[in-house]
């Protein structure tokens, strides 16, 4: 069984214009980067990968995850966890609540689930932090909890839609380099969508576009 994340002749047409057209392995704790300008389909891989693609497209050839044909699984099914250029965390809820959103269903019991968002808060160096409002947190907190949260949710892969495009260069390194340390500690296959040449040398790993 081939381990990572393998895209095979992944091609999205819209009334018969290619809009993305990928081959690709990903091998696990590897960063694959793809670049264009806008309009060139990165954001239409990612969303065929997550499974969130608009009907108006049409997708063709395999998604693989792990040797799993994930193609045609809904989203929740795919165990794709996913990293936005905003952090999109939920305002009404406190910080722990945010992650124990991501909590598979299974963790139980209750003190189980809060020994788990302690211990991800606390590996992200926000220990206490649980309690807090979202809105109190700074740039850089913000940043770790969407990244507490999405590996709380045991994801096989990640997909990154430009995720350090918002912070400031100082805090973009690190967050980069805190999520792509997380990534390869956990041996996920990465697929990093970004415009920054300097994520794609820091990640190490080839560089495609979205389409040939």
């Amino acid at each position: 069984m081939n381990n990572g994340l393998q895209l095979l002749d992944m091609k999205v047409t819209l009334s018969g214009r290619i809009v993305t057209l990928v081959n690709a392995h990903v091998p696990p704790g590897q960063v694959l980067t793809v670049m264009g300008p806008s309009g060139s389909g990165k954001s239409t891989l990612l969303a065929a990968l997550t499974g969130t693609l608009d009907p108006v497209f049409h997708l063709s050839g395999q998604i693989l995850l792990n040797g799993r044909d994930i193609t045609d699984l809904p989203p929740q099914q795919r165990r794709i966890g996913l990293l936005f250029q905003d952090d999109l965390l939920f305002p009404h809820l406190t910080v722990a609540g945010n992650l124990a959103f991501a909590l598979p269903a299974v963790v139980t019991p209750m003190s189980a689930r809060q020994s788990q968002i302690e211990a991800a808060l606390a590996d992200m160096g926000l220990a206490g932090f649980g309690p807090r409002n979202p809105a109190t947190l700074s740039g850089g907190q913000r940043a770790r909890v969407a990244l507490a949260r999405c590996l709380l949710s045991n994801p096989q892969a990640l997909a990154l839609d430009e995720p350090f495009s918002r912070l400031d260069t100082d805090l973009r390194a690190r967050i980069r380099d805190l999520v792509f340390r997380h990534a390869r500690t956990r041996n996920l296959p990465v697929i990093l969508v970004t415009h920054d040449p300097e994520d794609a040398r820091v990640a190490g790993g080839p560089v495609i576009a979205p389409h040939p």
